[in-house]
């Protein structure tokens, strides 16, 4: 009699799927209050997807926060907002402004507040009493976020020490930790740019249009393409131009560069992505640029 027994494979974005959906249950079942961090970014918005599958029929059972640096892009406010309201997720926003007002940090020169983050960020914790925080960080953006794992302990201080992490064999996760401390969780770690566009474009995810091809008024500054806006505005010998650009990440306004794009689908980004060679990070965030280990030395900090 031949055989009727049948193989049960999972394509790659299945496979990352339901890696994550078991993170967010696992965190659900290990910790008390857990938080998502959500800036309206394409990272962030399938983090916040994948949770809802993770906990569907019920409600994600979390809130979201939004460490706002004020210098944001509009159009990625209001999608944060209408997506909040749509999902009935309580959303709490840790402020740099407010943060600057208490004088627990000083703005800085260059008027850039995203190195700020950390600080509010840290607050914002502590004031939610979070044990652990979801974030949207992948291996493949940066070299500091490579070597972390998707259980990612912090001290009493949220401080990151890269020498002293916990293994992870076979997919077990320690989230031990003591009151004061807590656990930085990264449910897409072994996503890549690629990886999160197929997602988008399988799944028909809405992200905010900035995401995708449009004429903008931009300016030429350290080899990016900046945006003109409230908080980003040309120098005397900087030239404004009008492009079709797009983003392909989402941050602070005056260090999130555009590329010149004309991908205004998503499977037009889906080729376009497959085919650069430089990650978002290091081809449109100045922050990230500083020095070798900018985003290593943050982290250690309490960075995201």
């Amino acid at each position: 009699m031949a055989s009727t027994a049948q193989t049960y494979e999972l394509t790659n974005l299945q496979t990352l799927e339901a890696e994550a959906i078991h993170i967010f249950r696992e965190v659900a079942a290990e910790f008390e209050r857990p938080v998502l961090l959500f800036s309206g970014g394409k990272d962030s918005v399938v983090m916040l997807h994948i949770a809802k599958k993770a906990f569907w029929p019920a409600k994600i059972p979390f809130p979201v926060m939004h460490v706002d640096t004020g210098h944001n892009f509009p159009e990625v406010l209001e999608f944060r907002d209408a997506t909040v309201e749509k999902l009935g997720v309580r959303l709490v926003v840790a402020s740099v402004q407010e943060s600057i007002d208490k004088g627990r940090v000083r703005e800085r020169p260059d008027g850039i507040r995203n190195p700020l983050q950390t600080v509010t960020l840290l607050d914002g914790i502590l004031e939610g009493q979070f044990d652990a925080v979801f974030g949207g960080a992948r291996r493949d953006e940066e070299k500091a976020r490579a070597k972390e794992r998707v259980f990612s302990f912090r001290d009493e201080f949220g401080q990151w020490d890269p020498k002293n992490q916990r293994p992870e064999l076979w997919s077990l996760y320690n989230g031990r930790h003591q009151k004061g401390e807590h656990i930085r969780v990264f449910p897409l770690s072994n996503w890549t740019e690629l990886d999160i566009w197929q997602y988008i474009a399988e799944e028909q995810i809405e992200l905010p249009p900035i995401y995708f091809a449009h004429e903008r008024e931009v300016f030429r500054r350290d080899g990016m393409w900046l945006s003109v806006g409230e908080h980003s505005t040309p120098r005397e010998n900087e030239e404004v131009v009008t492009l079709k650009v797009r983003f392909r990440t989402v941050g602070d306004a005056p260090i999130t560069g555009a590329v010149e794009s004309t991908a205004a689908t998503y499977e037009d980004i889906v080729a376009e992505v497959a085919a650069t060679r430089v990650t978002e990070r290091g081809a449109t965030r100045a922050d990230d640029r500083l020095t070798e280990a900018a985003m290593e030395d943050r982290k250690k900090e309490g960075y995201f």
